[in-house]
């Protein structure tokens, strides 16, 4: 086989992945969006089928061969990196067990099945026995990674390559000695006014408004599309197919709009990945913590702030003429920013967001260390709430059950993703405002093309090119640091409640 023709049979492999992965993101898509709630089983079944075929397909022995003598071709250094994650992938894939994906597939299909019946039901004790299953299955699957001595180290570098457990604790600590201070003074000034948030807002005005300033950030709707579900999320379909979902409340306006936002920044990043590396091993962001970095960037950095509702508000005072019409924007801008604890993490807000990453974290930890049987989670959970947040839930529902993520996979290397991207979406931003100075200025008219496009050519545009270290030390001059985030919040929080 020639070099032209190995390459060429490379591409094609590593085309016929990424279809086989849109298919069953599409299948997950449609189980959390439309799929009939009898469904669920049959759902399964067919979500491991696919899981397997698509594992065989990873850890055939003739790819491998095509990988072997790739190895020995001219590349350029694209091609060089392309080439090393392909590796990557392809050696852990044949450490699992085919039999063990496709267990490990359906399991996870029938698991969140339940979820969704057990959750509103408060129904723990069902989930119990499931839950038990997807702890076993978790430390079997890091058990094929003997090199990782801690089940938790190989989760991490699964989610954020090149990162270990103790690099995570390291922030962890560094984060909760800074906030915990910080919440504690912002709860004690007096709190904003927040009365007209739940008034009777129309879902579908809301779910308007959302899609209006997504397409103003930049995001493609004709390259995706929005749709409701329980527990919001970005997919990618396809290499021109990227959508999002999101949640609507008609007492909250709030709560689609930052939901809708959120999923936006997910979307702009994998809208924004170059053509030429669309469906190959680097078509695709490059780490959990990268990708959450744009989430929580065009979330809050952009969304809460007040120069974003100084462009914004007379949009949604048109939409919400009678709700609104007392209502200024300073009110406004401060109610999105309410600093208060509370129980559900994605309605927490950025001061006290992060004590509930740490508590989750801290409670896998315990689940994959052996120290904490599922059966006694629930309890954990209450006891870490009233320590961390001094809160305690009055059912499971706002409790243990809360999270999909425990309930549709695996338990390990998700969560401390959402922290260490709220670290790294001030870090991009900082570096994207000293690039392009009076970013505010654009916000503050409905402009978001400057900002777009430098994350664009930063972060998006390279996708999975560089390492996540590399990648964030290009943009932004330096390794991932706290400093910028710890500083941006301390500002923003000092000056909205007048603190010393």
């Amino acid at each position: 086989m020639t070099q032209h023709e190995t390459w060429v049979a490379l591409r094609a492999h590593w085309q016929e992945l990424a279809d086989l992965g849109g298919i069953g993101a599409l299948l997950g898509w449609d189980q959390s969006t439309y799929l009939p709630g009898a469904a669920g089983s049959g759902r399964a079944r067919q979500r491991a089928l696919l899981a397997g075929v698509r594992h065989a397909r990873a850890t055939d022995a003739g790819y491998g061969r095509l990988l072997d003598a790739a190895g020995a071709l001219d590349l350029g250094p694209t091609e060089v990196r392309m080439l090393a994650v392909a590796r990557r992938e392809f050696e852990r894939a044949t450490r699992l067990p085919g039999e063990f994906v496709r267990a490990s597939a359906q399991h996870a299909g029938e698991s969140y099945a339940a979820w969704v019946e057990a959750r509103p039901a408060n129904d723990w004790a069902r989930m119990v026995p499931l839950l038990e299953r997807t702890l076993d299955l978790s430390v079997q699957r890091a058990g094929y990674f003997p090199e990782f001595a801690d089940p938790m180290d190989f989760f991490v570098d699964a989610s954020d390559e090149g990162m270990t457990a103790a690099q995570v604790d390291a922030v962890f600590a560094e984060l909760r000695a800074a906030l915990v201070p910080l919440v504690d003074a912002v709860a004690a000034a007096p709190a904003p006014r927040m009365d007209f948030l739940a008034r009777e807002y129309l879902i579908a005005t809301q779910l308007r408004l959302g899609e209006e300033v997504g397409a103003l950030y930049g995001y493609d709707f004709a390259r995706g599309r929005q749709d409701l579900t329980a527990h919001p999320f970005m997919t990618r379909l396809g290499a021109r197919d990227v959508r999002i979902t999101t949640r609507a409340q008609p007492n909250d306006p709030t709560d689609a709009l930052y939901s809708t936002l959120h999923e936006v920044g997910h979307a702009l990043y994998e809208q924004g990945v170059a053509e030429d590396l669309l469906d190959t091993p680097l078509g695709g962001g490059v780490s959990a913590g990268v990708h959450e970095s744009q989430s929580r960037l065009w979330e809050n950095l952009v969304g809460r702030s007040r120069a974003f509702w100084a462009g914004q508000f007379g949009r949604f005072r048109d939409a919400f003429p009678e709700q609104l019409n007392d209502v200024t924007e300073e009110e406004m801008f401060r109610a999105v920013n309410v600093v208060r604890r509370s129980l559900i993490r994605t309605d927490a807000d950025e001061l006290t967001y992060n004590l509930h990453v740490i508590t989750r974290y801290e409670l896998e930890r315990q689940l994959l260390g052996g120290s904490l049987a599922i059966s006694d989670l629930a309890d954990a959970w209450h006891a870490a709430y009233e320590a961390n947040l001094g809160l305690r839930a009055p059912s499971h529902v706002d409790g243990v059950l809360q999270d999909v993520h425990w309930f549709s996979g695996g338990i390990g290397g998700v969560f401390q993703g959402y922290t260490l991207g709220n670290v790294l979406s001030a870090q991009f931003y900082a570096a994207a405002q000293a690039a392009n100075p009076d970013l505010d200025g654009d916000i503050a008219r409905g402009e978001f093309g400057r900002l777009h496009g430098w994350l664009r050519e930063h972060v998006y545009a390279p996708g999975r090119t560089f390492t996540p270290n590399e990648l964030v030390e290009r943009a932004t001059g330096q390794s991932m640091t706290a400093a910028p985030y710890l500083a941006y919040l301390r500002g923003k929080y000092t000056d909205l409640y007048g603190l010393s």
